[in-house]
């Protein structure tokens, strides 16, 4: 097999396996080499295989399922150049499909020989294997099932050249590496530097899903499909009263426009310091990102608020127009005031600087949408709706009255608080 003269689809990670399988392609009939010792690695790659499989939730043909993870998992040239956009122009068509032409090869290679030589009927296995749970830790079932389906397709293509239409249409589609197949990502600080890590178990509400707040809905809507679709948008500030729904709105959002190249990576305040290094990694992409900070807010001590500042606008490097930064507050201003702030005012000789520097980080804020407290009305609507979309079926004024007491002693009139209840009866009555 061909593998040493693949030239894009090179230094892949999880690359050992291929590695050891096609140098057992190549020699397992080598008198060169002990059979046993040939045999033994043969077992130990079957090995690693079905280890695989189980950590992502692979099942049917795992040799195929194995190779269609390298491809879609593999960054080089011209998959993050197709991603979102898809087939690009240029030589670098001719150079995949080389690559391409050997992948088929790996795809179409019939292992009976090699088996019937080390007398080892184990690979057998891994071409009809049943996962047990159908899905792993590594893969939720959504891209699990992506990386099977485009495995199947790519069996059946006729040759090198339908193989690369069809990978290309899935880097179109879905997108390469671990920005394309998942939708949210965290940072975790190595030594190294910043690295974004996938989140592979997010909350999958829907902007329906969240009862009233239309007008604030249709203002985030607006931006940010302004945003997915290349056009100006605006950095985003989701402030209000707790529980109101800032945050699932904002998770909603994500699950809304994912399939059109949107991505989010959530920060922490402490971890503002790495958004330079973060914004590196993500600016020459294809897709659009959200930096996505909850709970935003800083007490006086607190200064990472002027790394903030900086990276939303202030530093020399402009913010690439693929990224947005939405955040959500229970405060307005961000930065804690209290009336000693005033007191000391009366006494600096320049009182509007001191007001400026707590109130230039909500200027960087080209969006700010309120999402305040229901009243009992809005309150007892929202439980009606949460009580039909889970199937609760009480008497409305039993529901209400329940909810009521409910809210009194569980952090009041808040859609969170409905949300609770709602579960409340999900769990114990219903």
């Amino acid at each position: 097999m061909r593998t040493n003269e693949l030239m894009l689809y090179k230094h892949m990670e999880e690359g050992q396996i291929l590695q050891d399988m096609t140098f057992l392609m190549e020699n397992y009939d080598n008198d060169y080499y002990n059979q046993e010792d040939l045999k033994g690695l043969l077992f130990e790659t079957v090995n690693e295989i079905l280890e695989m499989a189980v950590s992502h939730g692979f099942e049917g043909n795992l040799w195929h399922n194995y190779l269609t993870y390298l491809l879609a998992s593999h960054e080089n040239a011209y998959s993050t150049s197709c991603e979102i956009v898809g087939e690009v122009q240029g030589s670098i068509n001719d150079v995949a499909l080389h690559d391409f032409t050997i992948f088929k090869e790996l795809f179409d290679y019939n292992f009976k020989e090699l088996e019937d030589a080390l007398d080892a009927g184990c690979l057998s296995i891994l071409m009809e294997y049943q996962g047990a749970s159908g899905y792993g830790k590594v893969f939720n079932r959504r891209i699990r099932d992506r990386i099977c389906d485009l495995s199947e397709n790519l069996a059946a293509t006729k040759d090198a050249e339908e193989f690369k239409a069809t990978l290309t249409q899935f880097y179109k589609e879905f997108g390469v590496g671990k920005l394309g197949l998942h939708k949210a990502f965290r940072v975790e600080h190595r030594e190294e530097g910043a690295k974004i890590v996938p989140i592979t178990n997010i909350a999958h509400v829907h902007l329906d899903d969240l009862v009233g707040y239309e007008i604030a809905k249709k203002k985030l809507i607006d931006n940010t499909k302004a945003f997915v679709e290349g056009r100006r948008a605006n950095n985003c500030l989701l402030f209000g009263d707790a529980g109101t729904g800032k945050s699932s709105s904002i998770k909603a959002i994500l699950n809304q426009y994912y399939d059109q190249g949107l991505r989010m990576i959530e920060v922490y305040k402490h971890q503002f310091q790495d958004l330079n290094d973060i914004i590196a990694q993500i600016k020459n992409r294809n897709y659009k990102f959200i930096i996505y900070m909850d709970d935003l807010s800083f007490e006086e001590f607190e200064i990472e608020y002027k790394y903030l500042k900086a990276v939303i606008e202030g530093g020399l490097e402009r913010k690439p127009e693929n990224v947005l930064i939405y955040a959500t507050s229970n405060r307005r201003h961000l930065i804690r005031e209290t009336f000693r702030d005033k007191e000391d005012r009366d006494e600096e000789l320049h009182t509007n600087d001191t007001v400026q520097e707590k109130l230039s980080l909500v200027a960087r804020f080209g969006v700010t949408i309120y999402f305040g407290k229901p009243d009992k009305k809005e309150f007892q609507e929202i439980v009606r709706q949460l009580a039909a979309k889970n199937g609760i079926e009480m008497p409305e004024d039993e529901l209400l009255l329940e909810a009521n007491k409910w809210e009194l002693s569980h952090g009041g009139l808040s859609g969170r608080t409905a949300q609770q209840f709602i579960d409340y009866l999900a769990g114990t009555v219903y």
